[in-house]
């Protein structure tokens, strides 16, 4: 294991980085931001003259070190130069999916036909922060077959983006913006697809960071309703710097149950519009659904998310058995290791159709806790599925509406709100689905979210049914639960200030105001008084033998 200038561990990365990792990251001078010392563009040759490969510092746990101030810059390349030669025409595009998209999963996407990767999304605030969080999100997930590679920030400062934009720049061959979370976690921290109303900001943020970066800055957003205010949208974004623009067909609104179809025919009239490269995102679960997108759009590239994550052979065209890409990715994983809850959610998107069937495998694989029980898992479910396929009959056909039999890896779609209302409101476990994490056996499981689903079956024990919980009183003061003891009805930190103010006694809640009061008083009043020392004898001597010592010396 070879240990890389940030302090990762990285097996065999560090030997192929001194040989560069590839084009499109360089550029620029060398900046120190927070105190953090970062490399901006590329080495030189001590004349003036740009190398071939980045100057590493030559012990390997040094900071890196900036190249020289009288470095020629790289001319930046934007728009379709930029995705001609950079991104090398990219046509097929894994998105930036959060704990989804990382190191290992876009080197199996690119071995199955990606041609652009992009990273989760970071936290620009966070990253600017946090050396560990930069160490752990995007130092350490150096590797020459991945490239190109596009950084994917949250933000909604321009000065903290571009800062963290800077940090990461020799990292990568763009820095992308997203501006199309419709989550409610964007909504709390204000960014995402919530910031597509602040036309103002996004224009300051993506003009500052177009003149900072030495790299391309790209965005990616969600639609309006209306076609013309998207238009328009995008055009300033546009305006601003944006060198190629990522358009989900769905409005921020359309997500969960609510999904539907994306819009084509916004993406359309906003390809026409601008003159920079537009990559689409929806509706893609097949080959031939990217071929017909960029047919109907005329987009230049065409994203998937969900389809790659339940089939990461889509850009291929084909649709290989659900063991094989576990198999393929378990691998890749054990030379480049992410946290294990990643593996297990990728697992669960290929497994989807088929841990249906065998809901025992979907329990021991949310409980394992180690990589090698992965694995174990998985030959178990390789093991069933090739038992079901010799004893298929001739001429049986998927059940369930599916495509294809469910050891093959295939989309997963998701249903909409009427059938989610009529699965919900079913007493029928089959109706209800047959998820052991996600479903209970008993009617309590309707009013649980599925997270606290997954809880209940790792601690049984545990009450989550709010119905069952007992009732506490509350606080006459501030609404929380009262001591069931308390004297005057409160809660133990109201109760606290009463009792202090009052000089009084709370048993309930161990508070001894008053009796600590009075045992000092008492302790006061049984104590014997100083009295003034007598005089004493200037010839009688004291203890240690030497006499008093009376009046003035000299």
């Amino acid at each position: 294991m070879a240990e890389t200038p940030s302090g990762c561990l990285r097996a065999e990365v560090w030997p192929r980085l001194q040989c560069g990792v590839g084009g499109g990251g360089g550029g620029g001078e060398g900046q120190r931001v927070n105190g953090s010392a970062g490399v901006r563009g590329r080495a030189g040759n001590g004349d003036g003259s740009r190398g071939s490969r980045r100057r590493w510092p030559r012990a390997l746990t040094e900071p890196l070190e900036p190249p020289g101030e009288s470095l020629e810059k790289m001319p930046k390349l934007q728009g379709f130069e930029f995705w001609r030669h950079t991104l090398r025409g990219a046509h097929y595009v894994v998105a930036p999916m959060v704990d989804q998209s990382e190191l290992a999963w876009r080197l199996l996407s690119r071995r199955h036909g990606a041609q652009l990767c992009y990273t989760p999304m970071l936290h620009a605030q966070v990253f600017v922060r946090d050396a560990n969080y930069r160490k752990e999100n995007l130092y350490c997930d150096v590797c020459p077959e991945d490239r190109p590679l596009i950084v994917q920030f949250c933000a909604n400062d321009p000065e903290v983006f571009v800062e963290a934009a800077l940090l990461a720049q020799d990292y990568c061959d763009a820095i992308d913006l997203n501006l199309g979370c419709p989550q409610m976690i964007a909504k709390r921290g204000h960014y995402g697809a919530f910031l597509q109303e602040e036309w103002d900001l996004l224009q300051r943020m993506i003009l500052l960071a177009h003149e900072k970066l030495s790299v391309p800055v790209t965005c990616k957003i969600r639609v309006f309703p209306e076609i013309d205010k998207t238009v328009k949208y995008a055009q300033l974004l546009e305006k601003a710097g944006c060198q190629l623009l990522t358009v989900h067909g769905r409005t921020k609104e359309q997500k969960g149950p609510l999904s539907g179809i994306a819009s084509w025919e916004h993406i359309k009239a906003v390809r026409k519009a601008v003159n920079i490269p537009v990559f689409a995102n929806g509706n893609i679960q097949y080959l031939h659904d990217v071929e017909k997108c960029i047919q109907e759009t005329g987009v230049h590239g065409v994203m998937s998310a969900e389809g790659n994550l339940h089939n990461p052979a889509l850009f291929e065209g084909r649709n290989p058995l659900v063991w094989e890409m576990a198999e393929e990715y378990l691998e890749i994983v054990q030379q480049y290791p992410c946290p294990l809850s990643y593996v297990r959610a990728h697992l669960f998107k290929l497994w989807h159709h088929t841990l249906q069937i065998h809901q025992q495998l979907r329990e021991e694989l949310a409980k394992v806790k180690t990589l090698e029980g992965i694995a174990d898992v998985s030959r178990e479910l390789k093991l069933r599925c090739q038992e079901e396929m010799a004893s298929q009959k001739e001429g049986e056909k998927p059940k369930g509406g599916l495509p294809f039999f469910h050891w093959i890896c295939q989309p997963y779609v998701r249903p909409g709100p009427k059938e989610v209302s009529k699965e919900n409101g079913s007493t029928d476990r089959s109706t209800r689905g047959k998820r052991a994490l996600e479903e209970e056996e008993d009617s309590s499981s309707d009013f649980l979210s599925k997270n606290k689903q997954k809880k209940k079956l790792r601690n049984p024990n545990k009450n989550f049914d709010p119905s069952l919980k007992p009732k506490y009183a509350k606080c006459d003061q501030c609404g929380n639960p009262k001591g069931s003891k308390c004297v005057f009805n409160l809660c133990r930190g109201c109760c606290k200030k009463r009792a202090f103010k009052e000089t009084a006694d709370c048993p309930g809640h161990g508070l001894l105001f008053k009796t600590k009061s009075e045992k000092s008083l008492a302790w006061k009043g049984g104590r014997p008084s100083l009295q003034e020392p007598q005089s004493r004898d200037p010839g009688v001597k004291e203890p240690g033998g030497f006499p008093e010592v009376v009046g003035s010396v000299g």
